[in-house]
């Protein structure tokens, strides 16, 4: 939902190309900068430079999805999508770019569970920007949509939901061990290459033991869809001014970031703990030649980003 939106790294909140692909957590300080760069679906330097290009389409298309806008709305939503697109060119890509250069560097060494905490804290903080500017983008819309738009929503919620007990609440709990397996093995692959025997049997062990909850994981996105369709009803129907909107909009952010519910919330922080106790464990399981694999991955990122770059407005 909306909340979701804000949680998406490069395009935030109105939302972005890449926020379809976002990822749950981060499972290594590599793979989760790369993940929250490219998302699955990007798989090579040209692929980053052409999503990023088309951003502004590609996220137009998302997240008309999500709310089927009016036509007489479009042109407003098309018009914020490329205003946000500019300034994230012109003011925000330098730091990203810089960000995997530093990780392009920080790849060849071993690593500790809170280093990669602390560079989930730093990718955290630079795209938290962008998520303020969205959030100011996306007050703009909010007074443009409806009755029909927010039960789109409403609608487009049970299906994405539908989608998530299909991809991680099988019932059958070993086809939900191999399919949790299979979608970190990919997320570590992309970036490091090919896994070897003991490389993916540290992986299965890892999810094995793991934290993660599912069921709480759904209920409190569904939790999250609630709140944020209460907030968007309250604001189409109080029709406050854009301050009021962007305080309601940041409001819901932080209920995202940290949940109501207190259960949940000690669940977060376990679950990140054991994710880069994790990460750490398989970066430094990798051989000299798979880390160069990565750190050649992350310079081919950071140049096809410079490539994009624009001078400073």
């Amino acid at each position: 939902g909306v909340a979701d939106f804000m949680r998406v790294p490069l395009p935030a909140a109105m939302i972005t190309t890449l926020s379809a692909m976002q990822v749950s957590r981060i499972k290594t300080f590599i793979i989760g900068l790369a993940l929250l760069l490219l998302g699955p679906a990007l798989t090579g330097c040209s692929a980053l430079r052409l999503a990023y290009a088309n951003g502004s389409q590609l996220s137009w298309w998302w997240l008309d999805g999500y709310f089927d806008f009016s036509r007489q709305h479009s042109p407003q939503v098309r018009q914020a999508l490329d205003d946000w697109f500019e300034w994230h060119r012109s003011t925000q890509l330098t730091g990203v770019t810089a960000l995997l250069g530093a990780a392009g560097q920080q790849v060849m060494e071993p690593v500790s569970p809170a280093l990669v905490c602390r560079w989930q804290e730093r990718i955290r903080d630079q795209f938290e920007p962008a998520v303020g500017r969205a959030l100011a983008d996306f007050a703009d819309v909010v007074p443009g949509l409806g009755d029909a738009q927010l039960k789109h929503l409403e609608r487009h919620y049970l299906k994405v939901n539908d989608d998530m007990r299909a991809d991680y609440l099988q019932t059958d709990a070993a086809e939900r061990q191999r399919e949790s397996l299979k979608r970190t093995l990919e997320r570590a692959e992309r970036v490091y290459g090919r896994l070897d025997d003991n490389q993916s049997r540290l992986v299965a062990a890892g999810i094995a033991t793991s934290p993660f909850n599912p069921e709480l994981w759904l209920a409190e996105r569904q939790r999250r869809q609630r709140d944020t369709l209460q907030t968007l009803r309250r604001l189409v129907s109080e029709r406050p001014d854009k301050d009021q909107r962007v305080a309601a909009l940041r409001a819901l952010v932080q209920r995202t970031e940290k949940s109501p519910n207190a259960e949940y919330r000690a669940y977060q922080v376990k679950l990140t703990e054991y994710n880069c106790g994790l990460a750490a464990q398989l970066h430094n399981a990798t051989t000299p030649a798979q880390r160069a694999k990565a750190r050649d991955n992350l310079k081919g990122w950071e140049a096809d980003l410079r490539s994009l770059l624009t001078p400073s407005v």
